[in-house]
């Protein structure tokens, strides 16, 4: 049997009429710059995550991007972030001029340990970036404390976590800024790429929408210099079409993980582990074992997919060595890293899929 880590196909058959139907009328329309597939996704994507504004974006990158240059975040700055994260997270703070300054991860979620943000606080930090990883929000309370308490804006890294919740409050709504991606393998994934941020600020929507078409408004008047960073009418369309089913799509997912926690109780597996303040939408099923790799190894042998995120935190990435941080500084990320493994928990596995990949496991650490 093969299980794929994720099957994109299996999605696309129950709506490859809708989504075709969708792409046509905007190919007809040759519209293809903004128009209002764009603004109605923005529109609808706000809606869903209880903010008033969303500003459709190129990609979750350039989300972020577009984030920290709309709030003037520049070199000599600081930007206190998790080193346990896809590349973007810190890529972007780099990209601005600004010096990513990492704090470790709390070992259950694998999202920021508030506790240790303070500490890093310097004069010259400007914001705090937690990530909301694997589908589950950071601790959001104690992140708005310290950040209310100096000032400092906060982005949130929502990529992995559209609808997840924190005390009833959706992913992008608590922070200065939310920033959403839409890569296919997202719970809300388009036909390429794609990103939205979502803020409550006003003034802020406004220069975010400035700055993802070069700063300039009215066209060929630039106040700021932005970027390239519109959002492609023909993703919206599809993201419009997948949006209705994005809520069942994640419970599907909940209901996996829970026969996954059942099937793993008692075991050498180590299960996710969700706050009882979140709602995880379970973008990733992450468990942890000693024998990783040799899991792995033996997992892909059965045909069952499954990926490593993340294999190399941030700290020891070889492009941030200027930073100054070495192996041994963030050991519970560093720990997370040699341990985690992403198993299928996509909505059309069957119960037989599901079967064979909790029994591989099982079978592998008996």
């Amino acid at each position: 049997m093969q299980v794929p880590l994720l099957d994109l196909k299996a999605q696309y058959a129950t709506i490859k009429k809708e989504v075709l139907a969708a792409v046509s009328e905007v190919l007809e329309s040759q519209v293809c710059i903004g128009g209002p597939k764009v603004a109605e996704l923005e529109k609808k994507v706000a809606e869903i995550s209880d903010c008033k504004f969303a500003v459709g974006v190129s990609s979750g990158t350039d989300a972020i991007l577009n984030s920290l240059m709309s709030l003037e975040i520049k070199a000599g700055d600081e930007v206190i972030t998790t080193p346990f994260t896809f590349f973007a997270t810190v890529g972007c703070i780099s990209r601005v001029g600004a010096k990513p300054v990492f704090v470790d991860i709390d070992p259950l979620t694998y999202n920021i340990n508030p506790e240790l943000i303070e500490s890093a606080i310097t004069k010259k930090t400007k914001a705090i970036m937690p990530v909301h990883l694997y589908g589950q929000m950071a601790d959001m309370d104690p992140i708005m404390s310290v950040a209310n308490k100096h000032g400092l804006a906060v982005i949130e890294d929502a990529a992995q976590s559209i609808t997840s919740t924190y005390k009833g409050k959706k992913a992008g709504s608590i922070g200065t800024v939310g920033c959403f991606s839409f890569f296919p393998s997202k719970n809300l994934g388009g036909i390429g790429d794609g990103g939205m941020v979502v803020t409550n600020d006003k003034p802020l929507y406004d220069r975010l929408t400035f700055m993802r078409n070069h700063g300039s408004n009215p066209k060929y008047y630039h106040k700021y210099v932005g970027g390239n960073f519109r959002l492609d009418p023909i993703q919206a369309t599809a993201l419009l079409v997948k949006l209705p089913y994005l809520d069942e799509w994640s419970q599907a997912r909940r209901k996996n993980a829970a026969y996954y926690d059942k099937n793993f109780a008692g075991s050498a597996v180590k299960t996710p582990y969700i706050n009882p303040d979140c709602v995880s939408i379970y973008n990733q099923y992450v468990i942890r074992v000693s024998k990783r790799d040799e899991l792995m190894k033996t997992l892909k042998e059965k045909a069952i997919g499954c990926e490593i995120y993340y294999p190399v935190p941030m700290h020891i990435q070889e492009c941030f060595n200027y930073l100054g941080y070495k192996k041994g500084d963030f050991p519970e990320a560093e720990k997370a890293a040699n341990e985690v493994l992403a198993i299928p928990i996509y909505p059309e596995l069957s119960d037989e899929m599901k079967d064979y990949v909790a029994e591989s496991i099982l079978s592998f650490v008996r």
